[in-house]
């Protein structure tokens, strides 16, 4: 039997994904209610704006106080869209404290304070749902904290943000410069006018630090997470991955050590096989791929941005809220007991591909192998190209430590015969 009187939902932020949980709020209501077993109504939606005309909501319950909307008591589930730290932080803490639990797209608030926020949640009895942060309509955090909560997940590598991804699949397919293809993204749309969170990857180690933290039962945080943008990635990087039989891609790499004393969390450019899944994702797309002792691997995919894919992540975790509410439960908080140490990008090991600029004479290739011999980095191949008395030398390594290959490429710069290091790119997605 469906309950009459309707679950209350006050929308804090009413951009593109905020208008978009409103439309589909309304839209498919009759649905929504038959599947949570009672009505659910949007109850106000504070934005900063109230004189913008926002079609479907009625005006009178759009406010620009935040604060008494959720201090109301009322209100059962408070929608989180605004982003940015503050006032998102104290908001939630705010909703909790007068009864409402929260779902929330916010990655960047999550990445910081997620465990304060899970334990503001446990101590008032309420939900926080956050499945919209990390890749928008992709289902992903629900099923590594649910779906694969028996298993031992080893690894997660993928693609999560789509504004990166469209500009480096647009240089790989068209030999586009990186500016150019910045250009055209922003001009779609899939750019913002100041990129800078995205192409330098602060976007992606937000959602990082959450995907390594419920992959690992582990707190971490933003600052653990190395970041490295891809702005400096070239026509002639990726003229070099083609050679390999790779594609360059930004990726975020959450990954437990050999032993399993350890994890790590990364986010910076690579070349992987144009034969790893990751490498057929195409224009803004996203991708995670998991590996697991049980279930071998997995790939979840599908559009990773954008008002309506990310509102459906929200509405997902909205009927799942409200299930729990009607039912007087909660669903699973934070699992951080295993509380791993977060090792330092130093003790990460990856292959990598160096690219030097040398003078083309005799003995420099011998004199290049040889630093990488007393810093205990394994050479796979080398290819080396000269005219003119000037030459390039490409080095694939075998699986190094970053400190170490840092080490080798300190020393390689003291060498005469060296005149620079034009690049070096990881290798990754064996």
């Amino acid at each position: 039997m469906m309950r009459t009187r309707p679950l209350k939902v006050a929308l804090l932020g009413c951009g593109v994904v905020g208008s978009e949980v409103a439309r589909i709020m309304t839209t498919h209501a009759d649905d929504l209610a038959a599947r949570i077993g009672a009505p659910v109504e949007l109850a106000g939606v504070a934005v900063r704006r109230p004189s913008k005309v926002r079609e479907g909501i009625p005006a009178d319950l759009v406010t620009t106080d935040a604060t008494a909307l959720v201090k109301r008591g009322d209100i059962d589930v408070v929608v989180e869209v605004i982003g940015g730290i503050e006032p998102a932080r104290t908001l939630i803490t705010t909703a909790f404290e007068h009864g409402a639990s929260v779902v929330s797209a916010n990655k960047a608030l999550l990445a910081q304070d997620g465990a304060a926020l899970h334990a503001a949640a446990e101590e008032h009895g309420k939900d926080l749902y956050y499945e919209a942060a990390v890749a928008g309509a992709i289902p992903l955090i629900r099923p590594l904290r649910e779906s694969l909560a028996g298993d031992k997940i080893n690894r997660v590598m993928g693609i999560v943000n789509g504004t990166t991804n469209f500009i480096l699949d647009k240089m790989d397919s068209t030999g586009a410069g990186y500016q150019e293809a910045l250009d055209e993204a922003t001009a779609l749309g899939y750019a913002e006018a100041d990129p800078t969170a995205d192409v330098e990857g602060f976007d992606a180690a937000a959602k990082a630090a959450i995907l390594a933290g419920i992959a690992f039962h582990t707190r971490v945080r933003l600052d653990d997470v190395y970041r490295e943008g891809m702005t400096e990635v070239t026509s002639a990087d990726f003229a070099s991955a083609k050679e390999m039989g790779c594609t360059i891609k930004l990726l975020a790499i959450c990954e437990r050590a050999a032993d399993g004393g350890s994890v790590t969390a990364r986010v910076h450019p690579a070349m992987i096989p144009l034969s790893h899944p990751l490498a057929s994702v195409r224009g803004a797309y996203n991708a995670v791929f998991v590996e697991s002792d049980a279930s071998g691997q997995l790939m979840f995919y599908g559009p990773g941005a954008g008002g309506a894919p990310t509102a459906s992540a929200v509405l997902g975790d909205l009927v799942a809220v409200c299930r729990n509410k009607l039912s007087g439960t909660t669903g699973p908080g934070e699992s951080a007991y295993a509380a791993l140490p977060v090792s330092s990008m130093g003790e990460v090991v990856t292959r990598y591909h160096i690219s030097l600029d040398v003078a083309d004479k005799p003995g420099v290739l011998a004199q290049v192998a040889a630093v990488f011999a007393e810093h205990g980095v394994s050479i796979d191949t080398v290819r080396q190209q000269g005219k003119a008395g000037e030459a390039s030398l490409v080095v694939v390594t075998h699986r190094a430590s970053d400190a170490s290959l840092n080490g080798t490429v300190e020393a390689l710069r003291s060498l005469d015969t060296v005149r620079g290091v034009a690049s070096i790119m990881r290798v990754e997605g064996e």
